[in-house]
């Protein structure tokens, strides 16, 4: 029989979080507190539905991987390294200050001083994933308050590590702390060699992977790199999370960033829910309320004490007020680590079972109020501003990629002949866009070009929004592939209602399928291959060119109806068939606007100007050798010329409309059309 206990406990967990989430998103409050109820309403210590939540902590153990994956993807290990200072001396300053904080306060209160210490770690530690998470969304990840959190809560991963090998010194076990230094030495050089190992080697192995283009292929891998560099981490008893975290920081760095962000979102955002989830199962709700003053207590003690140690610690990297009480404010939760500290601590003695539970009602309270807090830093910090006289500035995000800055610009998916050669065109005419191509050489080879090219699957929401699609006024998908055009339109719309969008198929039966996902413009390379052999053959019988033209924007316009059958008498090509007109002779159709019209041969000039003959005029079907000389040309005439190739170019010119503003063949601007007596 098999056991289905982890399928049902799934399945009530996402049968309660999606009403709570939704309902979160009506009350405009952020999903991570709808998961965090969910998982509190389902829980042993409420109503009970999942009872065994171990299996349920193995997926959220997954989730926490992804999710920190995913956000060192939409960071830069490049600025990371430029934050360097800030990881040290913020980093340092803040958990350094709360341990002493919590320590003192824990002693205070006739707590142990071994104890005490150990309290004071885990409130030193912020969740790395509802901090980075909340800043993501609100688009403040960043900002100048956003890059000193991003350094702080990079060094508090980092510290995890020796605080883990620090339990059992703690608890009076354990080979010493010259044995604990050593293992910390060893734990850091293993991260130093998996980031040094990391920028060497993956993007090289991306960039092979990216040209077998193979999307399947590509996710595998990059998923391989992000739980790979887990379990190596894993293996050295570092925390999972670090390893993936640095992963996603090397490939954010690689053209291969974009593609590896939008493959990655879905399992990010799977697995982090279900992380949330359990993060909220482990709260007992009849404790809760049996102490719920003692916990308020505690949290509101816990927010302010890590508010000021984090603005301390902004401050003395000489940043504004402002920015030291956002950067203090986005750090005063407890996070994540602080969970799998206390999992340690626990066999040791150092957290009693009481003392556990008020900890995780704390710190799941503490998480429950991060989102809130974070919303109302900007008001709170420009009131402490206002009272303490400093000034105080609109903070906008820092402008990290050429594409952030793109306004009304043209997108361009498919970087093949079609593609290419729309982004001569536009760089020439000083029309800003960006390429999205998968093929990694194809990419490779444009940014050594200097194109604006990134690797991604242009037919991917994700990917989509990463190069403005909301704010670009031209997408052209050039890819054709029937499955990826349709799937790249319907993303385009749904993303925005004002974009023009423009496909080139190669198939006829993809037009109306297009049109109804919302296609503007699609341009079947079957008729379009039509038009310019029956043009060229057209030309070739004598038939007038601006006629040729004229049926081909006929054609055009019609959606291609013509060579689908369903026009065929727009053309009016059968009043030529009796001329028997060959290459050597050209033909014009009056127009009307023409210089010619009204006028006979000699008051036109045609042979003085031109060195062209006009051999006969077709009119109404009736052909005239040569005119009379009451003749006057009129709109609808077909004018057989003689002569030479430069001479009819000259001649044609006298018989078609010239544009308003255009100069004629002698260079005089463009007359008002003619209008007869």
């Amino acid at each position: 029989m098999h056991d289905f206990t982890l399928l049902r406990d799934l399945v009530v967990l996402l049968a309660v979080a999606i009403p709570v989430v939704s309902l979160a998103q009506r009350l405009r409050v952020p999903t991570v507190v709808g998961f965090l109820l969910t998982g509190l309403a389902i829980g042993p210590g409420a109503l009970g539905l999942i009872r065994n939540s171990q299996s349920v902590s193995n997926l959220a153990e997954i989730g926490v991987v992804l999710l920190l994956f995913t956000i060192g993807l939409e960071l830069s290990l490049s600025r990371i390294f430029k934050l360097g200072r800030a990881v040290l001396q913020g980093g340092g300053v803040q958990v350094a200050g709360t341990i002493a904080a919590a320590t003192l306060i824990a002693m205070a209160f006739e707590v142990p001083a071994r104890q005490a210490l150990f309290y004071g770690a885990l409130a030193a530690l912020s969740s790395t994933a509802i901090v980075l998470k909340v800043l993501t969304d609100r688009q403040e990840l960043d900002t100048p308050h956003g890059r000193i959190v991003v350094a702080i809560l990079l060094f508090q991963d980092l510290s995890v590590v020796p605080l883990m090998l620090l339990v059992p010194i703690l608890a009076g076990v354990g080979g010493g702390l010259g044995a604990a230094l050593r293992d910390t030495a060893i734990s850091f050089g293993v991260v130093a060699a998996l980031v040094v190992g990391s920028w060497f080697i993956v993007p090289t192995v991306l960039e092979k992977v990216a040209a077998l283009r193979n999307r399947e292929i590509f996710t595998l891998c990059i998923v391989f790199v992000g739980l790979g560099a887990a379990y190596l981490t894993a293996n050295f008893g570092l925390s999972l999370a670090l390893g993936a975290f640095i992963a996603g920081l090397v490939i954010s760095e690689s053209e291969f960033g974009v593609q590896a962000l939008s493959d990655m979102l879905p399992f990010r955002d799977t697995f982090s829910g279900i992380f949330f989830i359990s993060v909220g199962m482990l709260l007992d709700l009849r404790f809760l309320l049996a102490h719920l003053a003692l916990l308020l207590g505690i949290v509101v003690a816990l927010l302010v004490v890590k508010t000021a140690i984090g603005a301390v610690a902004t401050r003395l990297l000489k940043r504004s007020l402002q920015v030291s009480i956002l950067s203090g404010l986005s750090l005063a939760q407890v996070g994540e680590f602080s969970f799998i500290l206390a999992t340690v601590g626990v066999p040791h003695g150092l957290l009693s079972p009481e003392a556990h539970q008020v900890f995780i009602g704390a710190s799941v309270m503490s998480m429950l109020a991060a989102p809130f807090v974070i919303a109302s830093a900007r008001l709170l910090a420009e009131l402490t501003c206002r009272v303490a006289g400093k000034p105080t500035v609109e903070l906008q995000p820092h402008e990290t990629a050429t594409v952030s800055a793109l306004k009304d610009h043209v997108i361009i998916v498919g970087y093949g002949v079609n593609g290419r050669n729309l982004a001569r065109v536009l760089k020439a005419a000083a029309i800003p866009f960006v390429i999205l191509e998968q093929n990694g050489h194809v990419v490779r080879r444009g940014r050594l070009e200097r194109e604006p090219i990134y690797f991604g699957d242009g037919t991917r929401e994700e990917v989509l929004r990463k190069v403005g699609v909301e704010r670009a006024r031209v997408i052209v998908l050039a890819i054709s592939a029937p499955a990826e055009e349709r799937r790249g339109v319907a993303a385009a719309r749904n993303l925005s209602s004002t974009i023009r969008i423009i496909v080139r198929t190669r198939h006829v039966a993809e037009i109306e399928a297009l049109q109804r996902l919302g296609a503007d413009i699609v341009v079947p390379e079957e008729f379009e291959t039509s038009i310019e052999i029956f043009a060229r053959v057209l030309r070739l019988y004598g038939v007038p060119g601006n006629v040729i033209e004229r049926d081909v924007e006929a054609v055009r316009g019609g959606h291609y109806e013509l060579l689908r059958g369903l026009a065929l008498s727009e053309l009016r090509l059968e009043e030529l068939k009796h001329l028997g007109v060959r290459a050597e002779l050209d033909t014009v159709e009056v127009e009307r606007g023409a210089r010619a019209m009204g006028q006979d041969l000699v008051s036109l000039g045609l042979r003085r100007e031109t060195r062209a003959t006009v051999i006969a005029v077709v009119r109404g079907g009736a052909a005239l050798y040569p005119p009379e000389p009451a003749f006057r040309f009129q709109p609808g005439d077909t004018v057989v010329l003689i002569g030479d190739r430069d001479a009819l170019d000259r001649a044609v010119r006298l018989f078609v409309r010239v544009k308003q503003g255009d100069a004629d063949d002698r260079g005089n601007p463009g007359v008002p059309p003619y209008c007869p007596p």
